[in-house]
């Protein structure tokens, strides 16, 4: 065999081996394209179905009244976990005014790690969908809910049982298909 069919033969074999590397890159693509657009937020949660944590929050500096596990008792609530440096906090906001404006459902605020100044800035700036705010500075109520990241939603029942929870930022879809349907559920098996 010559020393030209032998480099031939050398380049042939060594193809494959040049391929590998772009197909696990091709892969990797794939997979991280699919993380990325992957629709599903939920993230089980172990107090689906419990009663609320006991916690009581003072107000933002500047407001009058705070949050307490009983302001959520005999009635459907929604409770949003926000920050005013939270980014998806401000795509969310415009939604819960809205729904705030209906009438369909109090929502309540805990504020997590916050500055009041800047708090109080994020909802002049946005509005204020909230009917009351506790602030937690300390994060120590939001771990006692098992919040992942803020924003985060969480529907309650009448009882003070947690009934869902929604993890991230909703949009319009989501809260007419995934959290308004549950919120109605609710307020007709609490209604005499």
């Amino acid at each position: 065999m010559s020393s030209k069919d032998n480099q031939e033969q050398r380049r042939r074999s060594g193809r494959p081996l040049m391929i590998l590397p772009i197909l696990l890159f091709g892969l990797l693509g794939v997979v991280f394209y699919w993380g990325l657009w992957n629709n599903d937020d939920r993230l089980p949660s172990t107090l689906i179905g419990r009663p609320i944590p006991e916690f009581a929050l003072p107000p933002i500096e500047g407001r009058q009244d705070g949050l307490a596990s009983a302001n959520l008792l005999d009635q459907v609530s929604l409770v949003n976990v926000w920050a005013s440096w939270c980014v998806p906090c401000r795509t969310e906001n415009p939604l819960l005014v809205n729904l705030a404006e209906a009438g369909t459902v109090p929502i309540y605020g805990i504020n997590y790690k916050d500055n009041a100044e800047e708090a109080l800035g994020f909802l002049e700036e946005l509005g204020d969908p909230f009917t009351r705010i506790g602030a937690d500075r300390s994060g120590r109520v939001a771990i006692d809910w098992g919040v992942y990241g803020v924003p985060e939603t969480y529907i309650i029942d009448a009882e003070g049982r947690i009934a869902y929870k929604h993890v991230g930022p909703f949009d319009q879809a989501s809260l007419e298909e995934d959290i308004l349907p549950v919120v109605r559920r609710l307020q007709a098996e609490s209604d005499p």
